[in-house]
């Protein structure tokens, strides 16, 4: 193997809205403006706005801002010197900060348009995600106090608005990274090696909604066992006793209609079912209503009619989508850019990850220790790619350290995660630790799989990635499946009674690409190859052993690390920046398919 390049800055470095240089700019970098900072409808399986009458308003865009040192009061009715980029992170380029503070404010004048609260309305405030603890004032009283920097929350503010003229929304954030023991993922303050830049505050779309009284606040369609019907879960803000009507339409045709209370679960027949895979990702689309004394709340919403599970096959556990064998071949994909830290510069570079994933012949996405903004399950259900869901792990290296509030907190964050995303149809399984990042026992692992599973008995759970790794290594014996990493490997782990067997983590071929790298950091050297062609030779011979010995097993998926660069690893398919594809995609797409194939993929 050669040695690694040495890190070098960017050759095409450009300025941001700000007049700040973007350390690595993306093709998107350019694009992001406060004029248009995210401005697609930020939460798609509950739409409330039409073409024809957007109801909602976008708060993504500038606010005041000022660090603080925690001990400051909420700075109502005074203008902040600073100015942030929501939802772009603090440490982010595109936010215009560009540094890190454990506290801060936000702060934000918004005039309301009469139609929001005409007609008894109620105004929702809506935070896709705050990293991690938000408090919201408006009009210089608290309204909401939020902790867990990776789910969303809303609060209505209609007591709190004035009659007429400006609202005031202000917001505390307290950001702690890894100085407590709370879900991290890989930020870290003093990034390097396998941990990355921080990336505190807001970080997720900010908007405000008008919704009757009682109106929807979740909508959860779950395919039957059958395949032929969904199982239709709501959730309601107001009062009880409203009732709830979901048409589902297969394209512009109705293939399905139920009604009945709104606080119990629906079923919801589907004609002539079409069935949801990575070869033909059909999403049905569906219109609800939501009825109480005469007042109505109308979305819209999409799912998927697929089902996940462990089935024997040969005498061998295997995974099998919709009852049938299926090779589950990922890549890693941890939702780092080098413009906006953990958010996407736009909505098309969201999409771009997920896409080239598909391009290169993949068919899962394993979501690595972060969640992701609604859109981007939004573009993993469009497009057609499984997706193995993370939890964010808590810091490395304190399993011992772990109070037993720091374990009710996680077990209540894991819930939370599960909750806001079980309608996520490309999510087929749920990974609640990672090499035994913050496990406190190999217990640990049995217990979070067994919550998991009563929380979403319809999905897959892999109790622990990496039984043979790093921070408590250990097989738990528990979940769905039995899985281990290999560095360069593949590992080749065999089903056992109860599970099918993965590689969760293997490959990470390193070759950094001068004038493409994360200035300042040195490269994570490991699995270095001297050039491309290196490279997509290592990647088709890694492969090429999970067709001739993994398969024959009785595998049923493994994990490629990584798609992309991540500031020191350069062990992607494609820079960090996103602007060069290190491997030849011909070569790849045609070996990926033949696992797939092989595996037995539907």
């Amino acid at each position: 193997m050669g040695s690694a390049p040495m890190a070098m800055a960017a050759p095409d470095q450009a300025a941001t809205w700000s007049g700040k240089v973007a350390p690595l700019a993306t093709p998107w970098t350019a694009k992001v403006s406060p004029a248009n900072a995210l401005p697609d409808y930020p939460r798609p399986q509950l739409a409330r706005p039409s073409l024809a009458h957007p109801q909602w308003m976008n708060l993504n865009g500038l606010w005041q801002f000022a660090p603080d040192d925690g001990k400051g009061t909420p700075p109502f009715g005074k203008t902040l010197a600073g100015r942030v980029l929501v939802p772009y992170p603090i440490e982010s380029v595109l936010s215009g900060v560009q540094q890190h503070a454990d506290f801060m404010f936000y702060r934000r004048l918004v005039d309301i348009p009469p139609a929001f609260t005409a007609h008894g309305q109620h105004v929702w405030l809506n935070f896709g995600a705050v990293d991690r603890e938000a408090t919201v004032y408006v009009n210089g009283k608290e309204v909401a106090r939020h902790v867990g920097g990776y789910t969303s929350f809303s609060v209505d503010i209609t007591p709190y608005l004035h009659l007429r003229g400006t609202q005031e929304i202000v917001v505390a954030v307290h950001a702690p990274v890894d100085s407590l023991n709370v879900m991290v993922g890989k930020q870290r303050l003093k990034p390097g090696g396998i941990f990355y830049t921080a990336a505190s505050g807001i970080w997720q779309s900010v908007w405000l909604e008008p919704a009757p009284a009682t109106s929807l606040a979740q909508l959860v369609f779950t395919p039957t066992q059958s395949l032929d019907a969904f199982t239709v879960t709501a959730k309601v803000h107001g009062s009880e006793g409203a009732t709830l009507h979901v048409t589902a339409y297969a394209g512009d045709k109705v293939a399905g209609e139920a009604d009945g209370p709104a606080d119990r679960p629906l079923h919801l027949a589907i004609a002539r079912p079409h069935l949801w895979s990575p070869s033909d990702p059909f999403l049905y689309t569906f219109k609800a209503t939501l009825t109480r004394d005469g007042q109505s709340d109308a979305v819209t919403s999409y799912a998927g009619l697929r089902s996940i599970a462990i089935k024997p096959e040969d005498g061998r556990n295997r995974i099998v989508l919709n009852g049938k064998p299926t090779f589950l071949l990922a890549t890693l994909d941890q939702g780092y850019w080098p413009d906006g830290i953990y958010t996407a510069p736009t909505d098309e570079a969201l999409k771009f990850d997920i896409q080239k994933t598909r391009d290169l012949g993949f068919n899962t996405i394993r979501k690595h220790i972060k969640v992701e903004p609604a859109r981007w399950y939004y573009w993993a259900d469009r497009l057609g790619v499984m997706v193995w869901q993370d939890m964010p792990a808590l810091p490395t290296d304190r399993n011992d350290k772990l109070s037993e509030a720091d374990k009710d907190n996680f077990r209540a964050q894991v819930s939370a995660i599960v909750d806001q995303l079980k309608g996520t149809t490309a999510i087929v399984g749920w990974i609640p630790f990672n090499e035994g990042w913050g496990q406190w026992s190999i217990p640990a692992a049995a217990e979070l799989a067994a919550q998991i599973k009563q929380l979403d008995p319809s999905r897959l759970v892999d109790a622990r990635s990496g039984a043979n790794c790093c921070d408590m290594k250990g097989d738990p014996h528990a979940g769905d499946v039995y899985d281990v990493h290999d560095y360069q490997g593949p590992g080749l782990p065999s089903p056992d009674a109860t599970r099918a067997a993965v590689d969760g983590e293997h490959g990470g071929l390193t070759l950094g690409i001068p004038g493409h790298v994360w200035p300042g950091t040195p490269i994570n050297p490991y699995g270095a190859v001297k050039d491309r062609s290196a490279l997509v030779a290592g990647y088709v011979a890694n492969t090429q052993v999970l067709l001739d010995k993994g398969v024959p097993k009785g595998m049923s998926g493994s994990v490629y690390t990584q798609i992309t660069d991540v500031e020191g690893e350069h062990n992607g398919l494609f820079t960090y920046d996103r602007k060069i594809e290190k491997v030849d995609e011909a070569k790849v797409r045609a070996i990926n398919q033949a696992v797939i194939r092989a595996g037995g993929m539907p």
